[in-house]
Protein backbone atom coordinates (compact mmCIF):
# COMPACT_ATOMS: atom_id res chain seq x y z
CA UNK A 1 0.00 0.00 0.00
CA UNK A 2 1.31 3.44 -0.71
CA UNK A 3 2.11 5.92 1.85
CA UNK A 4 0.20 9.06 1.37
CA UNK A 5 1.30 11.04 4.43
CA UNK A 6 1.91 14.44 4.24
CA UNK A 7 3.68 16.82 6.64
CA UNK A 8 2.30 14.88 9.29
CA UNK A 9 -1.07 14.44 8.22
CA UNK A 10 -3.34 11.21 6.43
CA UNK A 11 -2.46 13.07 3.04
CA UNK A 12 -1.98 16.34 0.98
CA UNK A 13 -6.28 16.46 1.00
CA UNK A 14 -6.06 16.49 4.33
CA UNK A 15 -3.43 18.90 4.96
CA UNK A 16 -4.79 21.36 3.08
CA UNK A 17 -7.95 21.39 4.33
CA UNK A 18 -6.67 21.64 7.80
CA UNK A 19 -4.39 24.17 6.37
CA UNK A 20 -6.93 26.48 5.18
CA UNK A 21 -9.15 25.77 8.36
CA UNK A 22 -6.70 27.30 10.31
CA UNK A 23 -5.16 29.56 7.76
CA UNK A 24 -6.59 32.65 9.65
CA UNK A 25 -7.72 33.83 12.60
CA UNK A 26 -11.21 34.38 11.83
CA UNK A 27 -11.72 30.80 10.19
CA UNK A 28 -9.68 29.20 13.07
CA UNK A 29 -12.05 30.62 15.67
CA UNK A 30 -14.66 29.47 13.97
CA UNK A 31 -13.20 26.04 14.30
CA UNK A 32 -12.26 25.98 17.45
CA UNK A 33 -15.79 27.12 18.79
CA UNK A 34 -17.46 24.50 17.04
CA UNK A 35 -15.15 21.77 18.48
CA UNK A 36 -16.07 23.16 22.16
CA UNK A 37 -19.48 23.21 21.16
CA UNK A 38 -19.31 20.08 19.70
CA UNK A 39 -17.60 18.65 22.95
CA UNK A 40 -19.89 20.44 25.61
CA UNK A 41 -22.75 19.02 23.34
CA UNK A 42 -21.41 15.30 23.49
CA UNK A 43 -21.63 12.39 26.44
CA UNK A 44 -19.95 9.15 26.23
CA UNK A 45 -21.95 6.44 25.03
CA UNK A 46 -22.23 3.09 27.36
CA UNK A 47 -23.60 -0.33 26.34
CA UNK A 48 -26.51 -1.89 28.52
CA UNK A 49 -23.82 -3.07 30.56
CA UNK A 50 -22.83 0.37 31.38
CA UNK A 51 -19.44 -0.53 29.83
CA UNK A 52 -18.25 2.29 27.85
CA UNK A 53 -18.67 2.14 23.98
CA UNK A 54 -17.09 5.44 23.11
CA UNK A 55 -15.80 8.27 25.51
CA UNK A 56 -17.11 11.46 25.40
CA UNK A 57 -13.70 12.51 22.96
CA UNK A 58 -14.61 9.69 20.64
CA UNK A 59 -18.43 10.96 20.17
CA UNK A 60 -17.29 14.59 20.24
CA UNK A 61 -14.46 13.82 17.20
CA UNK A 62 -17.00 11.78 15.02
CA UNK A 63 -20.19 14.35 15.36
CA UNK A 64 -17.23 16.94 14.67
CA UNK A 65 -16.09 14.94 11.66
CA UNK A 66 -19.19 14.72 10.35
CA UNK A 67 -20.03 18.33 10.80
CA UNK A 68 -16.93 19.29 8.79
CA UNK A 69 -17.76 17.02 6.22
CA UNK A 70 -21.34 18.15 5.56
CA UNK A 71 -20.10 21.84 6.08
CA UNK A 72 -17.30 21.34 2.73
CA UNK A 73 -19.61 19.47 0.93
CA UNK A 74 -21.91 21.72 1.22
CA UNK A 75 -19.43 24.51 0.31
CA UNK A 76 -18.63 22.31 -2.46
CA UNK A 77 -21.82 22.17 -4.30
CA UNK A 78 -22.58 26.20 -3.79
CA UNK A 79 -19.02 26.30 -5.95
CA UNK A 80 -19.64 23.59 -7.95
CA UNK A 81 -23.32 23.75 -9.20
CA UNK A 82 -22.90 22.25 -12.76
CA UNK A 83 -20.90 19.42 -13.69
CA UNK A 84 -17.68 18.42 -15.18
CA UNK A 85 -14.17 17.89 -14.85
CA UNK A 86 -13.52 20.40 -12.63
CA UNK A 87 -16.49 19.72 -10.04
CA UNK A 88 -15.10 15.92 -10.37
CA UNK A 89 -11.64 16.50 -9.15
CA UNK A 90 -13.23 18.72 -6.38
CA UNK A 91 -14.94 15.66 -5.37
CA UNK A 92 -12.51 13.31 -5.65
CA UNK A 93 -10.01 15.33 -3.71
CA UNK A 94 -12.76 16.00 -1.06
CA UNK A 95 -12.98 12.26 -0.59
CA UNK A 96 -9.65 11.78 0.16
CA UNK A 97 -9.68 13.89 3.18
CA UNK A 98 -10.05 12.31 7.15
CA UNK A 99 -12.04 14.83 8.76
CA UNK A 100 -11.94 12.73 11.34
CA UNK A 101 -7.97 13.50 12.24
CA UNK A 102 -8.81 17.22 11.42
CA UNK A 103 -12.08 16.81 14.24
CA UNK A 104 -9.52 15.31 16.39
CA UNK A 105 -7.10 17.77 16.27
CA UNK A 106 -9.58 20.55 16.95
CA UNK A 107 -11.00 18.34 19.65
CA UNK A 108 -7.82 17.89 21.94
CA UNK A 109 -7.52 21.13 22.29
CA UNK A 110 -10.93 22.04 23.44
CA UNK A 111 -11.11 22.95 27.08
CA UNK A 112 -12.58 19.83 29.19
CA UNK A 113 -14.86 19.60 31.64
CA UNK A 114 -13.21 18.25 34.98
CA UNK A 115 -16.23 15.32 34.54
CA UNK A 116 -16.50 13.42 31.49
CA UNK A 117 -20.07 12.68 30.79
Amino acid sequence: MLNKEYNGWTNYETWAVNLWMSNDQGSDEYYRESAQQTYNDSEKETRQDGSVLFTRDEVATRNLADSLKNEHEDRQNELTGVSGVFADLLSAALSEVNWYEIAEHYISDVEKSEVQS
